[in-house]
């Protein structure tokens, strides 16, 4: 797809590289103007009550829910996801989402009263009222083009903003679906969807947003991160990693097998959250393998396949990315068990699963982003942890065996957002589940009310009932002021001298004007 300004998307279908048609894209000196026009419908929705704005979402659940075969055919067709993926990675993920907020929003914007001190503070209120920020940029990948835009379009909506959005220039049509939704459910203008490749992006991060969300590529977040910072603009990023296994000597190898295959090769290996290297106890490393290759060679890929388990890479340039990895590990004496060159069908790559490699191998040092699972084998598990921790990327570890407690406890050792103990990778879409990363994985977080507070502010607001034409701390200063102060600090620390505190503070108070 071009990417270069205002020129009209190419569009593609992975699954045979084939050319499907163009889409015009938001010319660039019309991102500002679409904030505008955000900015203002956003005014008016941020006046509106709470329950209203919680109709709308539900509205948008409806519709939602309502156009979601089209979206799931879309998301086969598109991106190349398997149906089977569409539908629980997407849909069902996406009602759960409009649920989870729906159920929690009126306590996560409720008041907080700040609590004070009757003395310090006689005949004031201080409350903290969660107000939204304003106008939240999106900026989204093509790997989950219906469920990410979601996971922040919902919970800014519900908190009083409005949202500007570009969907990737490789999920365009996605991205038009969903505006079409956005549309039916919502005021006018409150949710903006523009179309195009880095030019727009760039033109939504320098148009006058108040917070941007973006999530993607390490170098796409650095540049985003750049940019705002010309602006003091906040920022939330989530971005790529190379999250490690580690599947200890107890483990239920069937079990952990299956998943790890499972997390390694879902959504073709297209996700942050995707196992990408696996550090097996060498006392049970060939067993672990040999099941790993079975259930490999198990999956289905491809159209010729009927129904596949394993879709497309999204285009040419990811599929010359995976092979690149491969073939640079197999010259450096890595096996490859399974898979290890494309199929020839459009952007397909086989599953991929890798031995005999070593930590220098870029296969397991830099993320992948495809359908290649490289295992080594480690002796103790100081060594395993330390392999894992020796990454510059922090999104999500797992750890796998019978032992719970200790599982758990090796997990923690592990620099990560998310830690998973026989499982891997689900819950990036629960609304209450907060995700996000650490190092080059990107900051800010997405889901709970961790997530939230990226897209409202905290107001802090004082009500004074007090009569008194003066305040203690007001001028004039004076010895009977100090000697209040002296008193009071003199009464609340530790060990402090409570008789003669209490004597400076009443003389300092009953003097304090005089």
């Amino acid at each position: 797809m071009s990417d270069l300004g205002d020129t009209p998307l190419t569009l593609r279908d992975p699954r045979t590289g084939s050319v499907v048609g163009q889409l015009p894209v938001t010319p660039v000196a019309d991102v500002a103007s679409c904030i505008a026009r955000a900015r203002v419908a956003g005014a008016a929705w941020a006046a509106t009550p709470l329950e209203d704005r919680k109709s709308a979402v539900r509205r948008l659940a409806a519709v939602f829910l309502a156009r979601a075969p089209e979206l799931a055919d879309l998301l086969v067709a598109e991106i190349g996801k398997p149906a089977g993926e569409a539908w629980t990675s997407e849909i069902v993920t996406a009602q759960e989402l409009f649920d989870t907020w729906l159920d929690r929003i009126d306590d996560d914007l409720a008041d907080i009263p700040v609590p004070l001190s009757p003395i310090n503070y006689p005949g004031k209120d201080v409350v903290l009222k969660i107000e939204p920020i304003g106008v939240v940029g999106l900026i989204m990948p093509w790997n989950y083009p219906i469920h990410l835009p979601l996971r922040t379009v919902v919970p800014a909506v519900l908190a009083g903003n409005a949202v500007v959005w570009k969907p990737s220039e490789h999920a365009a049509r996605c991205g038009a679906l969903l505006n079409e939704i956005f549309t039916a459910a919502f005021p006018a203008n409150l949710v903006v969807t523009i179309q195009g490749g880095p030019a727009q992006g760039a033109a939504l991060v320098d148009g006058g947003v108040d917070r941007v969300v973006f999530t993607g590529s390490v170098g796409g977040g650095r540049a985003v991160a750049q940019r705002a910072a010309a602006h003091l603009l906040p920022t939330s990023l989530e971005l790529g990693s190379k999250d490690p296994a580690i599947v200890l000597h107890d483990a239920d190898l069937e079990r952990a097998a299956n998943g790890i295959v499972w997390g390694a090769f879902h959504n073709a290996g297209q996700d942050c959250a995707s196992v990408e290297r696996v550090y097996v106890d060498t006392r049970v490393h060939d067993a672990f393998v040999e099941k790993v290759v079975a259930a490999t060679r198990a999956l289905r890929v491809g159209a010729a396949s009927g129904t596949p388990d394993v879709g497309p890479l999204i285009n040419e340039a990811a599929l010359h990315k995976v092979h690149g990895h491969v073939t640079a590990a197999v010259a450096a004496g890595a096996v490859a068990r399974t898979g290890g060159a494309p199929t020839g069908e459009g952007y397909h790559y086989p599953p991929t699963v890798l031995t005999n490699v070593t930590d220098d191998m870029v296969v397991m040092r830099d993320e992948t982003f495809g359908p290649v699972l490289p295992i080594a084998a480690f002796t103790t598990e100081d060594e395993a942890v330390a392999r894992a921790n020796a990454s510059p990327y922090g999104l999500c570890a797992s750890v796998w065996s019978k032992d719970l407690r200790r599982a758990e406890a090796l997990a923690a050792r592990v620099t990560s957002g998310v830690s998973f103990v026989n499982n891997c990778c689900f819950t990036g879409p629960m609304g209450s589940a907060a995700w996000g990363g650490r190092k080059e994985s990107g900051y800010g977080v997405t889901g709970s009310r961790f997530g939230l507070e990226a897209l409202v502010h905290p107001r802090t607001v004082c009500v004074d009932r007090s009569r008194g034409k003066k305040e203690m701390w007001w001028y004039p200063y004076g010895d009977n002021l100090v000697g209040m102060a002296r008193g009071l600090v003199e009464l609340t620390r530790p060990g402090g001298a409570r008789l003669s505190g209490a004597r400076m503070a009443v003389g300092g108070l009953l003097n304090r004007w005089k």
